[in-house]
């Protein structure tokens, strides 16, 4: 345990991505927590794995060309996990009335240009992440209404920091460009031997007992109506919470369109 603080421990502990593995430490809570609140450690983790594989590429003589002012891909749907919809909407309730009631009028109008496109009925009912033809014109057809992130400023996201894993671990070694149009221009998508986003997917999908285990961003203030607290289901201690995300991760790969690593990935228990 922290000598420093009763609060919280530190836990080692390791990850199995194909013949290899990654050895971790993580700071949580000694006492009673749930998933959403150890968000910031899995952020963490996923920030970790992306900069490993960013160093293997300079190695490679190749980089990741993600920057800030580069916005194409926050034009993208983008699936957010129940866990993460609730930090977020935990956040934004922190935020001054004025910021909220900004950013409630953002995703309205997002919503709205999405309605007026005929997207909002094939967000609800078509499963976008199916892989197949049809799943990825869909993607296609969202992306070219040029429809922004609410939370995209100034071509920049504005949470930065806590942005979903899913944002995280999309990332090209291609021109910057080359985005603006991925049906017609090459992109090289770089690809990640863990997606972290796809385990808290899994644990919803468990959770609801249904394949929609994740909200489309835009339709974040209207799921925070509802005032859901799924982070509630996966609680215990720091250790215990951590350890039953990182059990989880061996089955939690899930088929991706053009992205899915070859590797089986387990995981260990934290020490």
């Amino acid at each position: 345990m922290n000598e420093e603080s009763q609060e919280t421990v530190s836990v080692e502990f390791a990850i199995g991505i194909g013949d290899g593995k990654m050895t971790a430490t993580a700071v949580v809570p000694a006492g009673q927590t749930n998933l959403t609140q150890i968000l910031p450690v899995l952020q963490s983790l996923d920030d970790s794995l992306i900069a490993g594989v960013a160093s293997h590429l300079a190695e490679t003589g190749r980089k990741i060309s993600c920057k800030a002012g580069c916005g194409a891909c926050c034009r993208q749907m983008v699936p957010v996990s129940i866990f993460e919809a609730e930090a977020l909407a935990a956040w934004i309730r922190t935020l001054p009335e004025s910021r909220q009631q900004e950013l409630a009028a953002r995703f309205h109008q997002t919503l709205l240009k999405l309605a007026a496109a005929g997207l909002i009925d094939r967000m609800v009912n078509e499963n976008w992440f199916s892989g197949d033809a049809t799943a990825r014109q869909m993607n296609l057809d969202y992306f070219y209404q040029r429809v922004p992130c609410p939370f995209l400023e100034d071509e920049s996201c504005s949470i930065h920091p806590i942005r979903p894993l899913i944002c995280r671990e999309f990332l090209v070694s291609s021109a910057p460009e080359h985005c603006a149009d991925p049906a017609a221009l090459q992109t090289v998508p770089v690809l990640l031997p863990l997606y972290l986003s796809r385990v808290l997917n899994a644990i919803g999908a468990e959770l609801e007992q249904s394949i929609r285990c994740w909200i489309p961003l835009p339709f974040l203030f209207a799921w925070m109506k509802g005032d859901a607290h799924p982070g509630d289901r996966i609680a215990g201690t720091g250790p215990q919470v951590l350890c039953e995300f990182l059990k989880r991760i061996g089955a939690a790969q899930v088929p991706s369109p053009d992205t899915e690593p070859s590797t089986e990935d387990q995981a260990s228990e934290p020490s």
